[in-house]
């Protein structure tokens, strides 16, 4: 199991597009990644559970991965917060 923290800066937070975009981006893995802000956990690959979370801009998320390919999916899910939220 593999996990970071990120600061959200998307002024948004985790609005409908980007969470869109992150839930397309969990199913390329076939590793559970799940996102916890600390109040709710979501399972990436849920755009439901994801937007559910109300996560705004400024808040801290937890990734955690778990599975085959947990550092392709690490790597790959860590570039995308980093370059969309």
């Amino acid at each position: 199991m593999k996990s970071f923290t990120y600061v959200i800066k998307d002024e948004l937070g985790i609005h409908a597009r980007p969470a869109g975009m992150l839930v397309k981006e969990a199913k390329n893995f076939q590793s559970t990644i799940t996102i916890d802000n600390g109040l709710k956990k979501a399972d990436a690959s849920k755009l439901m559970a994801v937007m559910s979370m109300g996560v705004k801009c400024g808040q801290t998320v937890t990734v955690t991965v778990e599975g085959e390919d947990e550092e392709a999916a690490l790597n790959g899910i860590q570039s995308f917060f980093e370059n969309n939220l």
